[in-house]
């Protein structure tokens, strides 16, 4: 049968077609029963009443009727724009690279100086030092970087850390800090294995590794091999390609869909080349075994030579040395370099030598290539806050005397960090409006800085993910299904692109639909893309409005005013002088000329002016209502609060801060409550999407569990009164939320009988009555345990009905940045950990080296993990933890057209029937279900996420192979005609263990 619960009828149409409506909401349900057990008109009369007293409280606190009223007062004066998107982001560009052009030029004078003070330095064989003569003698002509590391200061504040890494592995860094040692007493940082350092020092490349699987790498020399394996994948990034193959008298591939292909090297393992072209520059195939008794140059003879652009890089694990002139002869023949690793200690040093031949033709070229990394995360400085998220730019310096140069020494890579947070400094906030934000990537697509970036675990402090620095653009801005937005983005086109989308705040349990126009452009000189968001309706609207500076600075000193921690006013980084302004003070010093060299942003200042003079009223209006003992006599109202447009902010306390119920809200640890560089207060944002002249309620989710003693209560102000008008300030209270839910039950117990004897309230034990809100979260119950839960999982047979009957609606949302706990069983068997769906594999995967995270991934030849594995998942047999996965979940939210719903529920033959009603000026539904039926059997309706596994292999290796769309760098320097490569390595020999499939291999790959 078929029902209309959207169609609302106006009062005018008289108490018959009311009666009507009920009919109509009440015969929907097949075999529906009769509701005279709630009468609609009850629900109606309390709902009303609660409606009623609560906005009166939330409008009266909170002053938002004399704020509006104030606004209007402006509004003839002030002047309303369009924002031009597409122009915002090409300025904004512009400016990040200038900044990035400043830390390059920084880079530059550092690379010359070293260069030249190496050019000017005799090296003295006797200075030792308990170390090598080249590492003190390295030690000695860098120290003519101090000067410049203080002068590059001088000019930039904003140039937190210098350093220059060493090719021999000393770091020399500015400002200077005490390393500490772990419980072993060793400082395990090798500068070497940076992404910096290697990007700078060496072009994108294509790796094969070669591991020996015969009978004879077993003990000792398997683990030196696993070791060996896991340093060549420590020593490749984004732009680098790989595979693994293991052979003994047969080849293995790391996956059979992989066969003939290479791997992007993120830190994911996700993208991967169908075409198996790879990086189109450097070519290398890393050889790890124990023993080769031909040399095979006739098969580099024939796919090889003479340009020798693939080279050999053999590594000998073991002791064993004869014969080891054939290994030798393969990487000295083409262009390589050979090592000897008979310990785990050499492993590192051995490893890293193959960096600096493959930087050789960039040395000889003399090409200074500037370098950015991807973003990473890093706990220099950010001890007492958590790691920060940080860019690098990086610089390679070269040895230019004579008698070296075609060799093509790499003396080192210079670098300075760039915290992301120094980025969205310069976006200018209050043209992004309340929903809008600015996000940039690089040129694989990967995210550099989005609101939406999640690099740390949120459950368990401050601990970062294990691919954090490789979450790509479309796992965010997840509804561009073709990837249009991303593509664009990377191929570093300019342009513009919308859609539709469902933005979650609030910790993810809420959603809010919206339609988003992007625009993006490219920032020259740099690998990255920046992209501006700016949601349709206020959001792409702008004003200014002009008060006097005097009248606007008065205000703006009073003590109720605060300013947008993260935003940027004054730029008070330029210089030193600055730095210990405030931006009320910087303001202040800039209008009134006493400092002339500080840089202001003149718009916002002027409009954060004229939000002070417009907001001020409402300081005295606050304090009026605090001092007035008749008001707020059982202090249920603890705070009065407001922002505007452009992160000014005023609050009142009507309690002594002691006696706040929830001390965190509008503080540093309310990340969502109070306004930062990449969004709007939660507060704000949700109550500009409400119609204007309603409040929004919600219980505030605090980091770990609900905060069940707080209610917020806030309304957005409008400047006109059409969709165009931006939403210049939102205001709100917070109340007590047992104060809250006194107002609730004094409303339900109301009726309109003459005695005052009501037949019906929610005291009575026959029915069950909460409070909701337009998520569906329950800010009153009976059962107080219920406060703060989804209704859905309260009562699962109601919410089913309401979803059915339109009532709410659910939203399908998906979090490629999720974190799954997962249980590692009590087996010892290594078998479980191949299998790609076990939760154990993701456990293991974050505890063990980067190379078995790879191997057991990807279920490599079981040799790899056998005993390592086995060991790794003993130690974590029946425990928990937290892995990276992909999840669906769902959000809900009600339908607006809808006031009010009644219906039945049949449960085993039992009519249950309910009421829900919405309140008045709010968001807020009064549900009123009867409890004479028993409807446990019914399931509940959860927002629990839900893993997504690709279970069918033939999909799943489709979706391996697929590559997004990425940009190679420009800059490519695989060969030099001048270069000499007869440094490639010591003479050793061999123990003779010849796999008989390594030449058929050798001739596949050289092929290729």
């Amino acid at each position: 049968m078929r029902w209309n619960v959207r169609t609302i009828f106006p009062r005018s149409c008289g108490v018959g077609i009311f009666l009507l409506w009920i009919t109509v909401g009440t015969a929907v349900v097949e075999g529906a029963g009769s509701q005279q057990g709630i009468p609609l008109s009850v629900v109606k009369l309390w709902a009303s009443a609660f409606g009623g007293e609560i906005k009166s409280i939330s409008a009266k606190y909170s002053g938002s009727q004399l704020l509006q009223k104030k606004y209007k007062e402006f509004e003839k004066s002030v002047r309303v724009e369009e924002i031009d998107g597409l122009k915002l982001v090409k300025k904004l560009s512009e400016s990040m690279e200038d900044m990035f052009h400043r830390k390059a030029e920084a880079m530059r004078r550092l690379v010359e100086a070293a260069e030249e003070a190496h050019l000017q330095h005799e090296e003295d064989p006797d200075l030792q030092v308990r170390c090598d003569s080249a590492i003190v003698n390295g030690v000695y002509w860098s120290e003519a970087l101090n000067k410049v590391f203080v002068d590059n200061f001088e000019r930039d504040p904003s140039l937190i850390w210098q350093y220059f890494g060493s090719a021999k592995g000393f770091f020399r860094q500015y400002p200077g800090v005490k390393w500490h040692s772990d419980e072993h007493g060793v400082i395990a940082f090798d500068c070497r294995n940076r992404k910096w350092y290697i990007q700078a020092a060496t072009s994108p490349k294509d790796v094969v590794i070669l591991v020996d699987v015969s009978g004879s790498m077993k003990g000792l020399r398997l683990t030196i091999a696993r070791q060996t394996v896991s340093s060549i994948l420590d020593t490749l990034g984004d732009d680098d390609f790989f595979n693994i193959i293991a052979y003994n008298q047969e080849i293995h591939y790391v996956e059979p869909c992989l066969n003939g292909t290479l791997v992007q090297a993120d830190k994911a393992n996700k993208d991967f080349n169908q075409t198996g072209r790879g990086s189109l520059c450097s070519q290398a195939i890393m050889l790890v075994t124990d023993g080769a008794t031909d040399m095979y140059d006739s098969v580099f003879a024939k796919y090889n030579w003479p340009h020798r652009k693939v080279r050999i890089f053999p590594y000998l694990i073991g002791r064993e040395s004869a014969f080891a002139d054939n290994l030798k002869w393969m990487a000295c023949d083409n262009k390589g370099y050979f090592a000897q690793i008979s310990t785990l200690a050499d492993v590192q040093e051995n490893v890293m030598r193959y960096l600096h031949v493959l930087s050789r033709p960039k040395v000889i070229d003399h090409e200074h290539d500037t370098v950015w990394t991807e973003a990473y995360m890093d706990n220099t400085m950010g001890e007492n806050n958590g790691p920060l998220l940080m860019t690098t730019v990086a610089m390679p310096v070269f040895s230019t005397k004579n008698q070296t140069k075609k060799q093509g020494i790499l003396l080192g890579v210079v670098g300075t960090d760039i915290p992301v947070q120094e980025l969205l400094k310069a976006i200018p906030k209050h043209k992004l409006g309340i929903h809008g934000y600015a996000f940039s990537i690089t040129n694989n697509g990967y995210i550099l800085t989005h609101p939406d970036l999640r690099p740390l675990y949120q459950q368990v402090g401050k601990r970062r993910k294990p691919n954090y620095s490789s979450v790509d653009l479309s796992e965010v801005e997840w509804e561009d299904k073709d990837h249009v937005l991303r593509n664009a983005m990377v191929n570093r086109k300019t342009g513009t692109f919308s859609m539709e989308v469902k933005k979650t705040v609030d910790k993810g349990k809420r959603v809010l639909s919206m339609h988003i126009d992007y625009y993006y452009t490219d920032i020259k000189g740099t690998p990255f893309s920046l992209g501006v968001a700016l949601s349709r309706g206020h959001g792409k609207y702008f004003f200014r409005g002009n008060v006097t500076v005097e009248a606007g600075l008065h205000d703006l000193e009073h003590p109720d005013v605060a300013l947008a921690d993260e935003w940027i006013y004054c730029n008070t980084d330029e210089h030193h002088e600055h730095r210990y302004l405030s931006q009320k003070q910087a303001i202040k010093l800039y209008l009134t000329g006493r400092k002339p060299h500080l840089k202001c942003d003149k718009e916002l200042v002027q409009e954060v002016l004229f939000d002070a003079v417009v907001t001020a009223p409402l300081e005295a209006y606050w304090t009026r209502l605090a001092l007035n003992k008749s008001e707020n006599p059982d202090k249920g109202v603890e705070i009065a609060f407001l922002g505007t447009r452009t992160g000014l902010s005023r609050t009142n306390l009507f309690v002594v801060p002691e006696q706040l119920t929830n001390q965190d809200f509008l503080t540093a640890d309310d990340k969502e409550g109070v306004f930062n560089a990449d969004h709007f207060p939660l507060w704000y944002k949700r109550a500009a999407e409400q119609i204007p002249g309603t409040f929004i309620y919600s219980l505030p989710f605090t980091s770990g569990t609900e905060n069940k003693s707080v209610v917020l209560a806030s309304t957005a102000i409008q400047l006109l009164d059409d969709r165009k008008s931006p939403i210049v300030a939102a205001v709100g209270i917070q109340m007590k939320l047992e104060f809250f839910q006194r107002k609730f039950w004094t409303a339900s117990r109301q009726c309109a009988a003459l005695d005052g004897k009501c037949a019906l309230s929610c005291d009575n034990e026959n029915i069950n009555c909460y409070l909701i809100d337009n998520n569906g979260f329950i800010l009153v119950a009976q059962d107080s345990s219920q406060t703060g839960m989804f209704f859905g999982e309260v009562d699962g047979a109601v919410m089913n009905k309401l979803l059915l009957m339109g009532s709410f609606k659910r939203v399908t949302l998906y979090d490629y940045q999720a974190s799954c706990t997962v249980f590692v069983e009590r087996s010892s068997s290594p078998n479980s950990l191949l299998d790609p769906y076990l939760a154990s594999i993701a456990a293991v995967k974050w505890l063990i080296t980067e190379l078995i995270i790879f191997l057991l991934e990807f279920n490599l030849y079981s040799w790899w993990h056998s005993d390592l594995t086995a060991k790794a998942h003993q130690r974590l047999k029946g425990k928990t933890m937290l892995v990276p996965c992909d999840t669906e979940y769902p959000a809900f939210v009600s339908e607006r057209t809808i006031k009010e719903t009644t219906g039945n529920i049949n449960c085993e033959g039992c009519a249950r029937s309910f009421v829900i009603q919405q309140i008045p000026s709010s968001n807020l539904f009064m549900v009123v279900v009867d409890n004479k039926c028993d409807c446990s059997s019914s399931p509940p309706v959860n927002m629990e996420p839900i893993e997504l596994i690709e279970h069918n292999e033939s999909l799943k290796c489709e979706r391996l192979k697929f590559q997004k769309d990425r940009k190679r760098p420009d800059s490519c320097h695989p060969y030099h005609p001048d270069e000499n490569a007869m440094e490639c390595g010591g003479v050793l020999g061999l123990d003779p263990q010849p796999p008989l499939t390594l030449l058929a291999l050798l001739c596949a790959l050289l092929a290729r």
